[in-house]
């Protein structure tokens, strides 16, 4: 590929993880990642104001090509001096193609070769979104980065429709990148194949033959799972050139900008901390508060004790509260400003923690804080009866805060992730040996709700990052898997799943970790090993645990 027009320079690449620091040049000046976009789809980032968007640190604002080729449309951009000048913005502008919104528009779109015919909702008109359409807007409008147009389709269709739809992605991608012609503008590629691995490399290989200025990771958060998500963006990033922008699209919560972030993703954009901030959701550096509990209706605290924005500063919960309640435009406004400034800040802090080598540990710190709501003033239910308990088969939550009982037998199974203090040694002297070692094979004799096998992983993880280590085998059995599907449902009271490592075991039997190479963990179903099981060197019996 011919050298990008962003300049673009790899500044610092996490030890432990795939999280990297970059810096590119645009149009309009220096970015530097990881970075998050907010989302300006009409020329305006909604309740927001230029001025607060750049006092927070936006260094990017997303604009969709689709609503404004309608309204105002091009011609007033030509006019104007682009989009800029326009809005008064003096940072840069990524334009998506409205791809996305092609999707949205299932009964009122036609789709062919030549591109999307829709209906304007603004006069009824028919418009056909062609490559060439999509890019003379953007070029109208001025972006500084433009998207190729994509046809996107739900994460979780089949492999016929994911395989026609790639292969019209990447026709429509090179008549994108010609319809550019000289602009100074860069572009993206879009790398599309919904859920299966082979049509992602096959999309990603297609794109690497082009000289795009960056590449974007499509068509997630449109229906899949987070855990399959998280796998697929792991296994895109991983494919694209290390001396490219990686964009991934429509996503997230603080929580999954940070899962990206760790699997090698520079870019991100939602309108989730504007869309949320309407209904008094604010995002914190102790989880997710939800203003519009009556709880914070005489709170003088401020909204993050940690945050140096404007909002925090100036303004008490309990004045929050009273804008949300009483759906003052105002509250929307300063509960967004806040929520941009908290996103800008994490990535800050996590640009500055790749950069000084120490991701890792900010990683696995926040993950487990970040989706956690109200986390200082729980929800509690008042008792009306006897409430009805959740259940899985045999199992069901039980007390409160809740454990796991099995019916049956009224026995409390183990949710805390810890070791006999003999057991614990016992495997840290095996995995001192020498790191060529065979793996270590530790039988985990009852899988339940996972917190044993967990226990042993977060050991082997911990131990990994003091130097090598000998491979690590976890082999679980189980009768029955409802106990871990019932903790895997209510995440918020067993924190210790949200390592992931369940989500996958439970889906694929086998977990093997990207991060600690060696380390896997796999799931006898029943009680008795198979031939194919590995001989035990360290069996942890139920007598190991706490109950």
């Amino acid at each position: 590929m011919s050298p990008s027009r962003l300049q673009f320079q790899l500044d610092a690449q996490s030890s432990d993880s795939r999280a990297r620091a970059t810096t590119f040049r645009t149009l309009h000046g220096t970015i530097q990642s990881p970075l998050f976009m907010p989302v300006g789809t009409q020329a305006t980032v909604k309740a927001q104001t230029q001025e607060t968007l750049h006092e927070s640190g936006s260094q990017i604002l997303l604009a969709n090509t689709y609503h404004l080729l309608l309204r105002p449309g091009p011609d007033v951009f030509t006019k104007l001096g682009g989009i800029h000048k326009f809005m008064r913005w003096p940072g840069s502008v990524l334009t998506d193609s409205g791809g996305y919104q092609i999707f949205s528009l299932p009964h009122s779109r036609e789709m062919t070769e030549k591109g999307a015919v829709f209906q304007s909702y603004v006069d009824g008109q028919r418009i056909l979104l062609s490559p060439e359409v999509s890019i003379q807007t953007q070029r109208a409008i001025g972006s500084d980065i433009m998207m190729v147009l994509d046809q996107c389709i739900p994460s979780t269709a089949d492999e016929k429709t994911t395989r026609a739809a790639l292969q019209i992605t990447q026709r429509w991608a090179l008549r994108s990148l010609a319809a550019r012609e000289d602009s100074p503008q860069s572009m993206f590629g879009i790398v599309q194949g919904a859920l299966y691995p082979h049509l992602r490399r096959e999309s990603a290989e297609g794109l690497m033959q082009i000289d795009f200025d960056g590449f974007a990771i499509g068509g997630l958060a449109v229906g899949e799972e987070k855990s399959e998500r998280e796998d697929v963006c792991e296994l895109t990033a991983a494919l694209l050139p290390a001396d490219r922008p990686r964009y991934l699209m429509g996503v997230g919560t603080p929580v999954d900008v940070l899962e990206a972030v760790h699997r090698g993703v520079d870019m991100f954009d939602c309108i989730i901390p504007t869309q949320v901030a309407k209904r008094g959701t604010a995002f914190t550096s102790r989880g997710i508060v939800e203003l519009r509990r009556s709880v914070y209706k005489f709170s003088e605290d401020r909204l993050d004790p940690a945050c140096t924005c404007p909002v925090c500063a100036t303004h008490t919960r309990a004045y929050l509260h009273h804008l949300t309640k009483t759906q003052e435009p105002l509250g929307w406004t300063l509960v967004g400003q806040h929520n941009i400034h908290f996103y800008h800040q994490l990535m800050r802090e996590v640009r500055q923690s790749i950069l000084e080598d120490r991701f890792l540990p900010l990683y696995k710190g926040r993950r487990d804080i970040l989706p956690i709501e109200d986390i200082d003033h729980p929800v509690t239910h008042p008792k009306r009866g006897s409430p009805k308990l959740k259940h899985e088969g045999d199992y069901e939550l039980h007390g409160e805060p809740p454990d796991i009982r099995h019916i049956s037998t009224r026995r409390i199974l183990p949710t805390t992730p810890q070791l006999d203090a003999a057991v614990e040694s016992q495997i840290i002297q095996h995995l001192r040996q020498p790191a060529d070692s065979p793996p270590l094979v530790v039988w985990d004799t009852r899988l339940d709700a996972a917190a044993t096998a967990l226990a042993i992983i977060l050991l082997y993880e911990a131990e990994a990052a003091k130097g090598p280590l000998r491979p690590l085998h976890l082999v679980s059995f189980s009768e029955d898997l409802s106990p871990l599907r019932l903790a895997l449902n209510h995440k918020r009271h067993f924190p210790y799943l949200r390592h992931g490592a369940a989500d996958t075991l439970i889906r694929r039997d086998v977990w093997e970790s990207r991060y600690c190479v060696g380390l896997k963990w796999s799931l006898v179903h029943g009680r008795t090993a198979s031939a194919e099981t590995p001989a035990a060197d360290v069996v942890v019996e139920e007598s190991t645990r706490e109950l």
